[in-house]
């Protein structure tokens, strides 16, 4: 039995409880809720559990104190780890704070035993902060609903996949818009999608219908959107621009870290990779030739690699490893 504990943080915006009616309106006006990105580690870790029909408990704290030597698995953010009293030892993350500094209290206080981050950098970048072992733990993707459609659905050449997310009005001159030029001087049919801005059902249409697309984010630590794309066979072009962790939260004033990455789960069979405009420019034309003769194979790469049964076996393991180490 796998005890998981999550929940997505919401609070109080102007008046107390409002959160529940603010609830209700969104519903009303957007429709069901998208899962995010940090609920999304939740969601598919649980599914992968399902499918290798591994026994698993959800916010039960009955569960929990049944065996107070068994780990809990406390998937979300820290908002778990204040509204109750842990006396079991806690596997933590992935969706933990975008940097240790956030939560020193928590990891001082808490019986947490082990910290799951997403990728190799995001490990790095936490190691030399803590006296708890890191350990690398990527999120499955569902490649059962991400999955190609035949080559007669395409009519769309290129899906430009805008996540930009610092400095947007230098970056749009400075990269959106020369990669947009360049397309559309090719005479190639081009799509925009905007991160946050899209249900996830248009985006799988989208992709349905695209032959590759271009990834524009200055980093990630797993990258649901790319891996989905890469599970529906669709190869990248992705600005990798690598250098220092640049969140303005925390650069350069608080914290200094490099490299990144935009692309943590990556081969040869995903696309290729480009650092600015310049490079943009001077590879385009050869990743496209690629794309023409089919010579990439993106969805192969992750079915080896992160498939929801393999993920989340790869879960339990780091789990029972954590339970035999507190049992000696």
């Amino acid at each position: 039995m796998l005890n998981l504990f999550y929940k997505e943080p919401e609070g109080d915006r102007w008046l107390p409880c409002d959160r529940y009616p603010r609830r209700v309106m969104r519903r009303l006006v957007h429709g069901p809720k998208q899962p995010g990105g940090m609920e999304r580690y939740f969601l598919n870790l649980k599914d992968g559990l399902d499918r290798l029909s591994v026994p698993n408990s959800v916010n039960s704290m009955r569960c929990a104190r049944a065996d107070r030597k068994a780990p809990v698995c406390i998937v979300g953010k820290s908002i778990v780890l204040s509204e109750r009293t842990w006396k079991n030892p806690i596997l933590f993350g992935p969706a933990v704070a975008s940097h240790p500094i956030d939560d020193m209290a928590a990891f001082a206080e808490l019986p947490i035993r082990k910290i799951l981050v997403s990728c190799d950098w995001l490990k790095a970048m936490y190691r030399p902060h803590l006296d708890i072992p890191v350990e690398v733990w990527p999120s499955g993707i569902d490649t059962y609903t991400w999955h190609p459609h035949p080559a007669p659905a395409k009519d769309v050449d290129v899906l430009v996949y805008d996540k930009i997310r610092w400095d947007r009005e230098q970056m749009r001159p400075a990269l959106l818009q020369p990669i947009l030029s360049r397309l559309n001087a090719s005479g190639l049919r081009v799509e925009v999608i905007r991160y946050g801005y899209y249900r996830e059902a248009e985006f799988r249409q989208l992709l349905a219908q695209s032959s590759a697309m271009i990834f524009l984010v200055e980093h990630e630590t797993q990258g649901f959107a790319y891996l989905q794309t890469l599970s529906c066979d669709v190869p990248i072009f992705a600005w990798d621009r690598g250098g220092p962790w640049q969140d303005p939260s925390y650069y350069p004033h608080k914290v200094t870290f490099e490299p990144v990455t935009s692309v943590p789960y990556w081969d040869d069979r995903c696309g290729m990779k480009f650092k600015d405009a310049c490079e943009f420019a001077a590879r385009w034309d050869d990743f496209w030739e690629h794309v023409k003769a089919g010579c990439f194979a993106p969805r192969n790469y992750v079915l080896e690699n992160l498939t929801l049964e393999k993920c989340a076996g790869g879960y339990v393991e780091i789990a029972r490893e954590l339970g035999a180490d507190v049992e000696m």
